[in-house]
């Protein structure tokens, strides 16, 4: 039996011989029977390691994502957050699987300085036509990292607004009030200002109304403060805060503030602007429209 190198050579050999095109019938059979030769020696030669090399493939690959679900779902790590898992399942995959195909063209007899020079080289090449990608996994372990915020938590980003669904590796996925996804590379968000609404678990609600100049200003104060007290989301400790705040032209403006659990703020927002319209209707107290004096001279 020949030696592979030896198998190498012959099969360079008949490629060379194949790259004259027959010219007439007697040649074609002759062109036939040399292509026939030069299959069998390569299947010879080739044919078990492809045929390994393509099942590690196959049973590779579906026993990654098994693994990859299963050390996921552990109780291990569980205890982190979902959008740390997502992250970290992701990056499991695309690694193994590259350590897989590697794998797999060593089989074939690819020499590993070979895969390694060639990785190198198209690493590099990647690595610069790919920059912004790569800016944006680095984000993606900086928001991991940092916790800035998590899946779930409502934020505000420049013009953008909504609740965090998903940290993924190379972006972040943000569901807005009106239920449209919004996707932000990781390098934007990890280097904006962002505001987490709901990292606390209190919120203030601030507030202002306006009042007539003519209606006392105790009896405007109280009745703010009262209409806080009935409501039932409204929390007694900090206690609420109603107190004149400004002299505007047509009316006085009143301050409120009052502290409710985040998840009640957009309750309480609402409610207050109803609640104190039906108060200062049932205390004689005048919500003026703008409204200017003009004097006439004679």
């Amino acid at each position: 039996m020949l030696l592979e190198a030896d198998v190498a050579n012959e099969l360079e050999d008949s490629l060379s011989a194949l790259s004259e095109l027959p010219t007439s019938t007697k040649e074609m059979g002759e062109y036939a029977q040399k292509l026939w030769t030069m299959l069998e020696e390569f299947a010879v030669t080739y044919g078990g390691k492809l045929i390994i090399a393509i099942l590690l493939l196959i049973i590779g690959f579906k026993l990654v994502n098994y693994l990859t679900k299963k050390l996921v779902d552990s109780k291990a790590m569980s205890r982190l957050e979902p959008s740390a898992r997502s992250f970290i399942k992701s990056l499991i995959r695309i690694v193994t699987k590259v350590l897989i195909g590697i794998i797999a063209l060593s089989i074939l007899g690819v020499p590993m300085t070979s895969i390694i020079t060639v990785i190198g080289s198209c690493g590099l090449a990647v690595g610069l036509a790919l920059q912004g990608s790569l800016a944006n996994i680095a984000g993606g372990f900086v928001l991991l990292v940092v916790k800035p915020f998590k899946a779930g938590d409502f934020i505000i980003e420049g013009d953008v607004s909504g609740t965090v669904t998903e940290i993924g590796i190379f972006n972040t996925k943000v569901q807005t009030i009106d239920n449209k996804i919004i996707i932000i590379p990781n390098s934007t968000i990890s280097n904006a200002t962002v505001t987490n609404v709901t990292a606390l678990d209190l919120r203030r609600v601030d507030l202002t109304f306006t009042a007539s100049y003519s209606d006392d200003v105790k009896t405007v104060e109280n009745t703010l403060l009262s209409v806080c007290d009935k409501h039932e989301l409204i929390l007694k400790d900090p206690a609420p805060f109603a107190r004149i705040s400004a002299h505007k032209d047509s009316a006085l403006e009143y301050t409120l503030r009052a502290w409710c659990k985040t998840e009640d703020y957009w309750t309480v927002y609402f409610d207050l602007f109803r609640d104190v319209k039906y108060a200062f209707d049932e205390k004689g107290i005048s919500i003026p429209f703008p409204q200017l004096d003009v004097h006439e001279k004679k």
